[in-house]
C-alpha cells in the first residue's frame, strides 16, 4: 500500500476520528528515506536594540557577552551574531518594512522579483507540501501601519494572524459538516469570481497605453497569487487538522502573549503544518505590561536620557529571553535523530539600526540553528567596497532552504564566513 506525503494517519473507532502525528513506521519506505525538510523562521523587530547592548565589542569565538545578550548565552554554539550588514536604505520608520526583502516599496517596480521577502520568496518553493505554505504572525497596530514585513512578489502586504487564539485555531481547528460544505462554496464562488475579472480585465489589453498595460500586468500576478492560494486551500480543506495538544488560548495583549505565541510556532513546525514562519514585534507591544509608563515607541527614542533607556532595555530583554526560550523549545523536540533548532534556520533582527537616530544602517541580526557552523561573533565592514548586503545572508539561507537561485534583492553573492554541517 502507498500513501501520499499530503496524507495523514487516523485512529477511527464509534465514530471518532483523530489525526496522528507524522509517524516514520507508517511513512512509505522512499519518503521515510528521503532527507528531513529545513525550515525558516524570521523574527523581526520595528524599533531595533540598543546598539551598545546588543552588539560584543569582540569579534569571533571569545566574545563577551552585552547585556542584551545574556539570555542566549547557554545557545552562543547553535547562533551567529552578525553586524556590519544591512540594506543601504534610508527612510527611518519606514524603512524597516524592507526588512526581509531588501527593497523599500517604493523601489520596487525597477528589481527583477520586486519587493518580495525572505520568507515569501521561500514559501514559493514549498507550496502544496503543507497545509500552511508560510505563516505571518504579528499585530496590526501600530506606528507607520503596524507589521509589513513580508511581500508577495507582486508587491502586495501578507496580512500577519494577530494573537495566539487566531493562530491556534488556524493550526488546529477544522471545518466540519455544514462548515465545510460552505468553505467548498466559497472556493468555487472565488474561482469563478477571478475567472471572470481577469477575462474582463484581458480585453482591456488591447486599448491600453504602455503604462496602464504594466498596471495590468501587475494586476494580473496578484490575481495569480490568489488563484495559487485558492487552489492550495481547496486542496488541504478535505485533509484534517492535527489534534490539538494544549488548550485554546485567550488573547492578552502581546507582551504576555509572546512566550504563547513562540509555543505555537514551534508547534506549527513540529506538525510540519507549515516550514516558514515569521513574527513581527511592532504595534501592540505596550510597554505598560512590564510596569513601564512610557510608550514603547517614545523610549525608542530616548534621547540619551538614561531613565529612558534603563526602560527601554527592560522592554528589549523581555524579548531576548523570550527568543531565548523558543530556541530552548526548538532545541527540545526530536526530528528524526536531530533538533528541530538543527532542521530550522532562525533569523532574528530589524531593520532598524538605532531608532533614536532613525538610521537604518548596522541591523541587529542573528541567525541560529539550521545547520551552520555557529558560536561567533561575525563583523563586516560597513563602508567601502568591502560593504556586505544583508540580502547576500538572505542568499545564503535561501540556497540551504533549497531554492536554486543565483540572487536576491540586492545581494551581490552569497555570505562569506558562514560554513555549514550536516544534520
Amino acid at each position: 500500500m502507498t500513501h501520499s506525503p499530503h496524507r495523514r494517519f487516523f485512529l477511527r473507532a464509534a465514530g471518532v476520528q483523530l489525526a496522528l502525528p507524522v509517524l516514520e513506521s507508517l511513512l512509505p519506505r522512499a519518503l521515510a528515506a528521503a532527507p528531513p525538510p529545513r525550515r525558516m523562521v524570521c523574527i523581526g523587530n520595528a524599533l531595533g536594540f540598543y546598539p551598545s547592548a546588543f552588539f560584543p565589542k569582540q569579534t569571533g569565538p571569545a566574545y563577551d557577552l552585552p547585556s542584551l545578550l545574556a539570555p542566549i548565552g547557554t545557545h552562543r554554539k547553535d547562533l551567529t551574531i552578525l553586524s556590519g550588514l544591512d540594506h543601504g536604505v534610508k527612510g527611518g520608520h519606514f524603512a524597516i518594512h524592507s526588512f526581509l526583502s531588501g527593497v523599500r516599496t517604493v523601489d520596487a517596480k525597477g528589481m527583477p522579483e520586486g519587493n518580495i521577502s525572505l520568507d515569501q520568496r521561500a514559501a514559493e518553493s514549498v507550496a502544496g507540501a503543507t497545509r500552511f505554505p508560510s505563516l505571518a504572525i504579528g499585530s496590526q497596530d501600530g506606528i507607520h501601519g503596524g507589521c509589513m514585513m513580508c511581500w508577495t512578489r507582486s508587491g502586495m502586504r501578507v496580512p500577519p494572524i494577530e494573537g495566539p487564539k487566531e493562530l491556534f485555531r488556524k493550526l488546529f481547528l477544522s471545518e466540519q459538516g455544514a462548515e465545510l460544505d460552505r468553505a467548498r462554496d466559497r472556493f468555487r464562488l472565488h474561482g469563478s469570481i477571478l475567472d471572470t475579472v481577469k477575462g474582463d480585465a484581458q480585453s482591456l489589453n488591447r486599448d491600453l497605453g504602455k503604462r496602464d498595460q504594466q498596471k495590468l500586468d501587475e494586476y494580473f500576478t496578484a490575481v495569480r497569487d490568489v488563484e495559487q492560494q485558492i487552489a492550495l486551500n481547496r486542496t488541504w480543506a478535505e485533509v484534517p487538522k492535527p489534534s490539538a495538544p494544549i488548550p485554546e488560548p485567550d488573547n492578552k495583549g502581546m507582551v504576555p502573549d509572546l512566550p504563547v505565541l513562540y509555543d505555537l510556532m514551534a508547534l506549527a513546525l513540529q506538525t510540519d503544518s507549515t516550514r516558514i514562519l515569521t513574527l513581527e514585534i511592532a504595534g501592540g507591544f505596550l510597554a505598560s505590561a512590564l510596569g513601564i509608563k512610557k510608550d514603547y515607541h517614545a523610549l525608542s527614542h530616548h534621547g540619551q536620557l538614561q531613565e529612558n533607556i534603563d526602560d527601554l532595555l527592560k522592554l528589549e530583554l523581555y524579548q531576548m529571553q523570550q527568543f531565548a526560550r523558543f530556541l530552548a523549545k526548538l532545541k527540545s523536540i526530536d526530528d528524526r535523530g536531530a533538533t528541530l533548532l538543527d532542521r530550522t534556520m532562525v533569523l532574528f533582527g530589524s531593520g532598524m539600526g538605532n531608532a533614536n537616530s532613525h538610521t537604518n544602517s548596522n541591523l541587529p541580526v542573528i541567525l541560529a540553528g539550521g545547520g551552520f557552523r555557529h558560536g561567533q561573533h561575525k563583523a563586516y565592514p560597513q563602508s567601502g567596497s568591502s560593504r556586505t548586503q544583508l540580502c547576500n545572508l538572505f542568499l545564503t539561507m535561501l540556497q540551504h532552504f533549497g531554492v536554486e537561485t543565483p540572487r536576491f534583492g540586492t545581494s551581490t553573492g552569497t555570505l562569506t564566513g558562514l560554513e555549514t554541517v550536516r544534520t
